[in-house]
């Protein structure tokens, strides 16, 4: 055990965040994404919700300045008619370190961008459209 870091984040987690550079993009998937067949780099956080990881990875990890969206949220499928209010709860948990600058991408072209993603890391997340997407940017100090 260590100091200061979240027991959420297993040591592999950490592992990954340290080795991701700027530009890295990193998924935290819902239950129902599939994480396994859209990446070589598949990490388990079974049991847990995203809300308490995003909380967690946020509090270690920088999230790009450079860019006009560092987060990006799977967008709703034209006429699913699915509650999306984990959204605001992500919402305020990214408020707490910086504004939320999220854009919205559609399924498919989601799917595609997280094959590219160096991580997903799968939950037991039942909300649906929970599928969030972190870009890590750079610790200027």
């Amino acid at each position: 055990m260590l100091k200061g870091i979240p027991s959420i984040l297993s040591p592999e987690l950490l592992k990954v965040l340290m080795e991701m550079g700027h530009g890295d993009e990193i998924i935290l998937a819902d239950g129902n994404f599939p994480a396994a067949s859209h990446t070589n780099r598949l990490l388990r956080s079974d049991g847990h919700g995203v809300p308490e990881l995003l909380e967690a990875v946020l509090s270690l990890f920088p999230l790009d300045t450079y860019s006009e969206h560092p987060i990006a949220l799977m967008a709703v499928v034209p006429g699913d008619t699915v509650e999306t209010s984990i959204w605001t709860t992500y919402e305020g948990i990214i408020g707490k370190y910086t504004p939320p600058r999220i854009e919205y991408v559609d399924r498919f072209p989601f799917y595609e961008r997280a094959k590219k993603a160096y991580a997903i890391v799968a939950t037991s997340e039942k909300a649906l459209y929970a599928n969030i997407i972190l870009k890590k940017g750079v610790i200027s100090e």
